[in-house]
Formats: structure tokens, C-alpha cells, sequence
């Protein structure tokens, strides 16, 4: 979709006001969190730290630290172990179904999932990993968050229904987090998750959704079309198909589930309406564990 310069002009001049608000919002989540030194410890090279474990049989003498172990009952031996950062990427749909709301004191799906990207995005930085959008490269610190921030806020809007994550991004060893509605043609989600379970990649398939696509309130004589216009449905009883619409909702969610735990991933839910505290720490706590 071709863009004049005054309307690329006005959506930058709108990102730049919105990225403040972002950026306060995403730190106040994350702080919440309280990270700690998450996901710091791996093999390889990196900064060595001390570790105790209790002695075993095999350990000798001159392996137990005996000052460690003079404040218990318990003998205890001294590793040395490497602190390195893992890596995470993070990937929104850009597609044009993501700038829907139904209603206008709720956000749209791509609002609310930039705001649970960035604010994660701000958690895994102050635990010591390195994070990055998908494709890029990953760094550590707070000024990669304010490059993230600044990324989602600029990025236009696909002018098509479907977006999908780049697959020649995945990296092995490294953990993914997806941000979608996944509304759309689910093959090449299933495509990913094949390839990132052949990488041996860990993530998370976060499904927003706005709570009339998870309710369908509609009745009455209505017509249905998807953001870019290319789909379209006009219906006189919309309340007639809201028994399939679930169904097919469910059966969706079923089938991206069993994918994701199939690759050893996670697959979870959140509609704008809720608090997006409520997604971040489900969203922590499966990358925790």
C-alpha cells in the first residue's frame, strides 16, 4: 500500500507521541515481576561465579571448602560455574487484524501486544539476557529496550489479513515468544513450530484476541469483514453463527495448543478486555519454568 509523505510524516509524528506512554506503561509491569538474575545460568563461556553443592562420594578433601561448611552439619564442595545470558526473540503480527478493537476504551490487539512484548521485553533485560525483535540481533541492557519500543511504535501495518514469523531467524538454543490473533491460516505457524522443535527453540504462542472475537455479541442483520477488505460475509442472523464461530474458535486454539506442546512450547490466551498484568505473569512464569 503506497504511503504519501504526509502520511508517513503524521504516523511518525503519532509513534513518537505514543512511544512515552509505552515505555512507562511496559516499565511499570515489568517491575512487578521483580526478575532477579533469571536465565543466567548456562554452560559455556561467560562470567564465572562460585557455587556450592553438598559433597559426595569421590570429592576429596582438598575439594571441600571447609569454611562453607563449618556453618552447618553438612560438608560442602566449591564449583565453578559460567553466568551467560540467554537469548530471547519477540515477534508481533503486523497484520492488518491486529489494529482491530470493538470498542474504543479498549485497545487494539496490536496495542496490547506491544505492550506485553515491551514489557517482558524490559523483565528478561534486567535479569541479565539479551533480547531482541525476531531477525534482529539480540543485545543486552536498557537502551535495547528503547530501540524495541521504538521499532513497534514506527512499524507499519501490513495491508493484507496474514503476517507469519520468519523462520530463517530461528537460532539454536534460543527462546521465542509469538504475539498474533492467529485468526488466520494456522500451516505456516505449524510450519514454525516444526522447524523451531528441529532447532531445538523453546517459546511461547501468545493468542490476542479482543472479547467480541471471543464472545461474538453480533445479531441481527450484520456484515462481517476482515481488516484489509478482502474477506467478507453479510449475514442476517448474525447470532445464528455464533455456535460454529465458537466452535471453530476452539477448535483453532486446540489445534495450535497440541502443535505447541508437541514442539515443547506453551500456548496461552489473553483478550484486551482483562488486565494485561494477568498475561505477563503467565507469560513469566512459563519462561521460568
Amino acid at each position: 500500500m503506497s504511503r504519501s509523505a504526509g502520511q508517513l510524516r503524521a504516523r511518525a509524528e503519532a509513534a513518537t507521541a505514543a512511544l512515552p506512554a509505552l515505555m512507562l506503561s511496559a516499565e511499570r509491569l515489568a517491575a512487578a515481576l521483580a526478575p532477579g538474575a533469571h536465565g543466567q545460568r548456562r554452560a559455556g563461556t561467560g562470567e564465572d561465579f562460585w557455587q556450592y553443592r553438598p559433597a559426595t562420594t569421590g570429592d576429596t578433601a582438598r575439594s571441600i571448602d571447609w569454611r562453607r561448611s563449618a556453618r552447618s552439619d553438612a560438608q560442602f564442595v566449591r564449583d565453578r560455574e559460567a553466568q551467560v545470558a540467554q537469548s530471547a526473540a519477540i515477534w508481533i503480527s503486523a497484520a492488518a487484524g491486529m489494529d482491530y478493537a470493538g470498542s474504543a476504551e479498549r485497545p487494539t490487539k496490536r496495542d496490547r501486544a506491544e505492550l506485553l512484548a515491551l514489557s517482558l521485553t524490559m523483565a528478561l533485560l534486567s535479569g541479565g539476557e539479551r533480547v531482541a525483535l525476531a531477525g534482529q540481533p539480540p543485545r543486552p541492557g536498557r537502551l535495547q529496550a528503547d530501540r524495541i519500543a521504538e521499532t513497534l511504535v514506527t512499524r507499519p501495518t501490513l495491508d493484507r489479513d496474514d503476517d507469519a514469523p520468519p523462520v530463517e531467524a530461528l537460532r539454536p538454543g534460543q527462546r521465542v515468544i509469538l504475539f498474533d490473533d492467529f485468526l488466520g491460516d494456522p500451516q505456516p505457524v505449524l510450519d514454525y513450530l516444526a522447524r523451531a522443535s528441529g532447532l531445538g527453540v523453546q517459546g511461547v504462542l501468545m493468542q490476542v484476541l479482543d472479547p467480541n472475537e471471543e464472545a461474538f455479541p453480533w445479531r441481527g442483520a450484520v456484515l462481517f469483514r476482515s481488516a484489509s477488505g478482502a474477506i467478507g460475509h453479510d449475514t442476517r442472523d448474525a447470532a445464528g453463527l455464533r455456535s460454529a464461530y465458537l466452535a471453530r474458535l476452539a477448535e483453532r486454539r486446540e489445534t495450535l495448543s497440541q502443535a505447541a506442546r508437541t514442539a515443547g512450547w506453551h500456548f496461552g490466551t489473553h483478550d484486551t478486555g482483562a488486565a494485561p498484568a494477568q498475561a505477563l505473569l503467565w507469560l513469566w512464569s512459563v519462561l521460568e519454568g
